[in-house]
């Protein structure tokens, strides 16, 4: 029975996309993977990261990595403030924190309505973290594939610190 409500869960949360604010261009992430979203907080930093890895949070007693999206994607570095905001999603059985400028909305996108990335140069990594492009009335969303946000030694790096 308890497995059945699960099963559910996860369909009603199918094709649920959180949308959040990068600069002028919005993204989303599959709600399934979401934790829960926090105010910004006092971030403390720790050496020998990458640049776009903050530091880690105390999210009620836990230790959680946080990474700047904005930093990730190789955009200009920017203040926080009070609409900026802590998305904690699940990558691979680890809480990381996604810095994120705002959060906008939930959207139900279907999964006949989400194209694939277009495609680019093997070689550069420009398209590794779109799981689609959703369609949504005359709007088009990036949808990120938070599995693929971090290269596999970064996660391991992050795992350890928390």
């Amino acid at each position: 029975m308890e497995t059945e409500v699960y099963e559910q869960e996860v369909d009603m949360q199918e094709g649920q996309f959180l949308t959040f604010m990068i600069g002028d261009q919005q993204y989303g992430v599959e709600i399934k993977h979401v934790t829960e979203i926090i105010g910004i907080q006092n971030i403390t930093a720790l050496p020998d990261l990458p640049p776009f890895v903050k530091g880690v949070i105390n999210l009620r007693g836990r230790v959680i990595p946080v990474v700047d999206v904005r930093l990730r994607f190789d955009m200009e570095a920017r203040d926080y403030d009070e609409r900026t905001c802590i998305i904690v999603v699940n990558i691979n059985e680890t809480s990381v924190g996604l810095v994120v400028d705002t959060v906008a909305e939930v959207l139900n996108i279907p999964v006949e309505s989400i194209e694939p990335p277009p495609k680019v140069n093997k070689k550069i990594n420009g398209n590794r973290f779109i799981y689609g492009l959703g369609k949504v009335e005359d709007e088009v969303q990036i949808l990120l594939d938070t599995q693929k946000l971090l290269f596999e030694e970064e996660l391991e790096q992050l795992t350890a610190l928390g």
